[in-house]
C-alpha cells in the first residue's frame, strides 16, 4: 500500500479525517507519509485547507497541493469561474509517483466524489487512480441514503478497473440511529469490500494524541489499527 486514493460518496462525509487519520497511524509506525490533495476548492490563497487540517492532526507529514480554487464547487466549475488552469489524471499520477519515491505511503485525498469533474474533457478522481494502478478507499457517511452512494461508487470504481479494499464511515455519532446502526452490517455488502473502520464524530476537535489514539482505536490494522469489524457490527446489532 505505498499510494491510496481516498474518496468519498460525497462533501462532507470525513474523507479529511479519514485521510489525516490514516496519516497518523502511518507517522506513528515510523513511515514516511505524504499527502496530495489535487485540488482545493472553497478556499481563498492564504487560507488553510484540508491539508493544513491534516497536518494539525496528523503531525509532520509532507502536503501537496496542486490547485486551489476559491469557489466552493467541483474543481471543473471553480476553475472555470476562476480562470486557473484545471489539473488532470497525469498531472496527479505524476506528482503522486514523485513524492512516492521519497514516500512510504502517498494519500491521495479526493474533492468530493469519485466522478466529479476535474476538466472539461470529463476526467475525474477515477482516471487519476487508475493511471496510478492505486487502491481506492470509500468514505461513506453512516446515515440513511448511505447505501446507494456506497454502491455506485464501489460499482464504478470496479468497472474501471479499480480494487476498493474497503469502506470507512467517515463519522459515526455517539447515539446512532435505527438505520445507522443497521447500515455497519449492510455498508460492506453495499460496497462488496470490508468495513475498514469507523471514526467517532468530532474527532477532528482532539489533539494530536487524542486524535491519534482514536484514530489508532477506529481504523482496521490494514491501516496499523485496532478496529474490529466483527465486534463492531455485533455491538450495532445488539442496539437495534
Amino acid at each position: 500500500m505505498s499510494i491510496l486514493v481516498v474518496t468519498g460518496t460525497g462533501t462532507g462525509v470525513g474523507k479529511t479525517a479519514v485521510t489525516a487519520a490514516i496519516a497518523a497511524l502511518g507517522r506513528a509506525s515510523g513511515r514516511r507519509v505524504a499527502v496530495l490533495k489535487p485540488a482545493q476548492t472553497g478556499v481563498a490563497p492564504g487560507e488553510p485547507g484540508d491539508l493544513a487540517e491534516v497536518v494539525r492532526l496528523a503531525g509532520e507529514v509532507t502536503t501537496r497541493e496542486l490547485r486551489r480554487y476559491p469557489d466552493p464547487l467541483s474543481p471543473e466549475a471553480a476553475a472555470r469561474r476562476s480562470g486557473i488552469p484545471v489539473v488532470g489524471p497525469a498531472e496527479i499520477a505524476a506528482a503522486a509517483t514523485e513524492l512516492g519515491t521519497a514516500h512510504d505511503l502517498v494519500l491521495v485525498e479526493g474533492a468530493g466524489g469519485l466522478l466529479v469533474r476535474f476538466g472539461p474533457d470529463g476526467s475525474t478522481l477515477a482516471d487519476a487512480a487508475w493511471a496510478l494502478g492505486a487502491a481506492v478507499l470509500v468514505v461513506a457517511e453512516a446515515g440513511l441514503g448511505t447505501l446507494n452512494a456506497t454502491a455506485l461508487t464501489a460499482e464504478v470504481a470496479t468497472a474501471r478497473g479499480l480494487h476498493v479494499p474497503g469502506v470507512v464511515i467517515g463519522s459515526w455519532p455517539a447515539e446512532p440511529d435505527l438505520a445507522m446502526l443497521c447500515n455497519v452490517v449492510d455498508l460492506p455488502v453495499a460496497a462488496g469490500a470490508p468495513l475498514l473502520g469507523a471514526l467517532p464524530a468530532g474527532i477532528g476537535g482532539q489533539d494530536r494524541a487524542g486524535f491519534l489514539a482514536r484514530a489508532r482505536a477506529g481504523l482496521s490494522p490494514w491501516f496499523g489499527g485496532e478496529f474490529d469489524p466483527e465486534r463492531f457490527e455485533k455491538e450495532a446489532s445488539a442496539r437495534t
